[in-house]
């Protein structure tokens, strides 16, 4: 069984995680971190971003400064997807290779359903959703960004209608831990019932 679990930055994706990954013994695999991975100097993907976004994204060690290339592409649309089109269908790739080696259950977290292609490797997709003003305080308080970057990356991301049409369930976030772990546990057991995992 594979769940993608998707949401705006700053929604609490990673409490989802961590529950799967505790409670279920879950394969997660984190998008972002399969990119960063195959970014590295000899990965699949690094090549080719370096070509593309130019010497001024590299530090001096030969890694690509993350921090550059995003303040590059977040202000960038057109950047941005072509970022994307470079990438994503490489991680892909190694996302459905983990996928296939792993002999349980696989949860795959991304900020970008669409992009991502969930729907075309995901049993169900989970949207975490909390409200805005809660993103904005909890990645003014664990990042330190400002309210001006918080605004910035969300206009970046899909919409909750987009992540809510994308979904078939909508984990609500916004309250106490054990709340959400509830949502989880029913939304699990609905789908293996629903689908006879």
């Amino acid at each position: 069984m594979v769940i993608g679990v998707t949401g705006g930055v700053g929604s609490g994706k990673s409490t989802v995680l961590n529950f799967l990954r505790d409670g279920y013994r879950a394969q997660i695999i984190e998008e972002d971190q399969v990119a960063r991975e195959l970014m590295e100097p000899g990965g699949a993907c690094y090549q080719a971003v370096t070509e593309a976004f130019g010497p001024e994204i590299l530090a001096e060690d030969g890694q690509i400064n993350r921090k550059e290339l995003a303040a590059l592409v977040f202000s960038d649309e057109a950047k941005r997807k072509q970022l994307n089109s470079l990438t994503h269908p490489l991680v892909e790739r190694e996302v459905r290779r983990r996928i296939a080696a792993y002999d349980g259950l696989s949860v795959v977290e991304t900020a970008l359903p669409r992009e991502a292609g969930l729907r075309c490797f995901c049993d169900t997709v989970w949207y975490v959703h909390v409200s805005d003003e809660i993103r904005i305080a909890r990645l003014m308080q664990d990042r330190g960004y400002s309210r001006e970057k918080c605004l910035q990356v969300m206009a970046s991301q899909l919409s909750e209608e987009e992540f809510r049409s994308l979904s078939d369930v909508v984990i609500e976030n916004g309250g106490a831990r054990e709340e959400t772990h509830q949502q989880i546990r029913d939304s699990y057991n609905i789908f293996l019932k629903q689908n006879r995992f």
